[in-house]
């Protein structure tokens, strides 16, 4: 028996993390879909087409928008190189003076200034490898929203079937950890869904946010901000550290009304989350800030940038299921105590 669950371990593994998201969507967006499916008379695979076609806009859409953003940037650059139109000023005087590396970068940067095309010969090398780790960064981003994609597909499949799920997941915590395991399973579902909005929502309500006033002033690179806005919003970091030098940036340039506005809006955006989280995150689901931000980093070492996703809400969900588990062991500790020395047991 060893031997076959380890077989068919093996035989899944390229699919766990997929089907793991997969059911992470569907335990989401069960309550929309159900409300969606009563609408349409109770056609629940009409209803969950249109939710996986309203998911998968909502996820292509915008990756769309970023891949034509960055290859839009990368052809003015290679414009701009070709053309010899790109001036560098010379570096400050206070540059030599820096620890370790003043005097190379002030050299470097004089050279720049003066003869860009040699100064680009020098650290050819350098930028070649850069060129392979951007590469394999966009070979990754591509790979995971394909599993995006897939995962919206299966979560597409799962909705119609809740019921049945339920029961399956129900037998299965049973099995697992005997009468409470209904409980868990519960607290489970719960726990995703508040992760799912406190978090994920947050962040993408953020990230949208700061994408319309980085596309609105005409900020460079405005689809990648966005999207690092987004991932730092979930590691519970915020906007700020992209919205912030960007306004300053602005305030350099020469239009400071556009400047004052950005940094106008720049700041509902960065608080925002102060005020939806207690509402959406939901009563009984807090976790320290540290075991999200473990989750989402832990979970892009592994499984790449869909484990910024997957990773929080698993570990949110393990420490919610364990600190439920202590708890539990705690009060029949204090209802064994209680019946011993006669004391009324614990509610």
């Amino acid at each position: 028996v060893l031997v076959l669950v380890l077989w068919c371990f093996s035989i899944v593994k390229p699919f766990v993390s997929i089907i793991l998201w997969g059911v992470i969507i569907a335990i989401a967006v069960a309550p929309s879909y159900e409300s969606l499916s009563a609408k349409m008379g109770g056609r629940r695979g009409r209803a969950a087409l249109l939710v996986t076609l309203l998911m998968l806009l909502v996820l292509i859409v915008p990756a769309s928008m970023l891949t034509g953003t960055v290859i839009d940037g990368a052809r003015v650059a290679s414009d701009h190189l070709k053309g010899g139109d790109i001036s560098i000023p010379p570096p400050p005087d206070s540059v030599a003076g820096w620890p370790l590396i003043g005097e190379k970068l002030s050299r470097f940067w004089e050279l720049a200034s003066t003869n860009l095309a040699e100064a680009v010969d020098r650290v050819e090398p350098q930028i070649k490898d850069a060129s392979r780790w951007l590469l394999g960064a966009a070979a990754g981003a591509s790979v995971g929203l394909l599993k995006f994609i897939a995962a919206v597909i299966i979560a597409g499949v799962l909705l119609p079937r809740g019921p049945e799920s339920e029961k399956s997941a129900d037998k299965v915590f049973r099995r697992i950890a005997g009468p409470r395991g209904a409980e868990y399973g519960k607290l489970t579902t719960s726990t995703i869904r508040s992760v799912a909005r406190g978090i994920l929502g947050v962040a993408i309500i953020q990230a949208t946010l700061a994408g319309i006033g980085l596309l609105a002033v005409g900020v460079p690179g405005a689809g990648l901000l966005t999207v690092l806005v987004l991932m730092l919003c979930i590691v519970q970091l915020g906007p700020g550290l992209v919205m912030i030098p960007t306004a300053i940036w602005l305030f350099s340039g020469d239009s400071n009304l556009v400047a004052v506005l950005f940094a106008i809006y720049t700041i509902p955006v960065i608080v925002i989350d102060n005020v939806l989280k207690p509402i959406l995150l939901g009563r009984g689901v807090a976790v320290p800030m540290l075991v999200i931000f473990m989750g989402a980093i832990g979970g892009f070492i592994a499984m790449g940038i869909i484990g910024l996703f997957v990773g929080s809400i698993v570990l949110v969900v393990g420490y919610t299921l364990w600190t439920a588990w202590l708890d539990a062991g705690q009060t029949s500790a204090d209802d064994e105590a209680g019946q011993e020395t006669g004391a009324p047991a614990a509610s």
